[in-house]
């Protein structure tokens, strides 16, 4: 009797435990040229288990509700996730407003190193937080959606030392193509066929990526416009696909795994 007691109170303090688990958010801030940033950190605390660590570029909108949901649901039990703000802790366009938006994307594609100093900063910030989160230091990534996505790329071609990076339905131009000669990570790239304002660059974007000494796959998703995984789109351009978005988000993990495994 004594022994099914201490199993069960066992099993009470371990369901305890699980019931005390939850998706923890963290603020993150740093200040690069003059101009203040606030992030957040986002991981499951059911595990102390170190796991790879991912930048996330959200779309143009930046940070909001709902890039923290899904910051949350790519995180799962799988990532450390660091949601990054590009755009400065006062600038936050309203979900909706595209002119917002557009504001405070354009100094970033005007200026693309610009770009590339903000994004490898917010590496950076990931790396620190190591000392407090469980992140395995040495399986790091990026990803991003949209203008994420644009955001991403640059940071490989900045020869950021990251495993890969994946961009979903995002930018493909550059401002300097001999970059790609200097990228390290492995570079995923998810674009919908139907896609009005990123696929007139795909041949020049591949040939950039022919230029670079990297496994780089470009993926074209059938019936799919731009924002397939953006789940409150749904104009004839910018629209959600269920199909689209299970599928991008299966390609991206085995990718990440493979790329932290170092196999093909």
């Amino acid at each position: 009797m004594r022994f099914v007691r201490t199993v069960a109170l066992a099993l009470l303090a371990s369901l305890s435990f699980a019931a005390q688990a939850r998706m923890v958010q963290r603020p993150v801030e740093w200040t690069l040229d003059g101009t203040h940033f606030k992030s957040v950190l986002v991981y499951d605390d059911a595990s102390h288990a170190k796991r790879p660590g991912l930048v996330m570029v959200p779309n143009w909108y930046g940070l909001n509700d709902t890039a923290i949901q899904k910051a949350q649901m790519i995180a799962g039990k799988d990532y450390v996730v660091l949601l990054t703000d590009m755009y400065g802790e006062n600038v936050r366009p309203e979900p909706g407003h595209a002119d917002q938006a557009k504001a405070a994307t354009t100094p970033l594609y005007t200026d693309r190193a610009l770009m590339r100093r903000r994004i490898n900063e917010a590496l950076t910030q990931l790396k620190a937080q190591a000392a407090n989160v469980p992140i395995d230091t040495a399986k790091l990534a990026a990803i991003g959606f949209c203008f994420g996505g644009t955001a991403v790329l640059d940071l490989a071609r900045s020869s950021a030392d990251v495993a890969a990076v994946v961009s979903f339905h995002g930018g493909l131009t550059t401002d300097d193509p001999a970059l790609a000669k200097h990228i390290k990570a492995r570079v995923l790239v998810m674009n919908g066929a139907d896609d009005k304002g990123t696929m007139p660059d795909a041949d020049k974007f591949m040939d950039e990526m022919r230029a670079s000494p990297v496994d780089w796959q470009f993926v074209v998703l059938g019936n799919a416009v731009h924002c397939f995984t953006e789940t409150e789109q749904n104009s004839p351009g910018c629209k959600y696909d269920a199909r689209a978005a299970a599928r991008s988000y299966r390609l991206m993990h085995e990718w990440l795994r493979a790329a932290f495994a170092g196999t093909p």
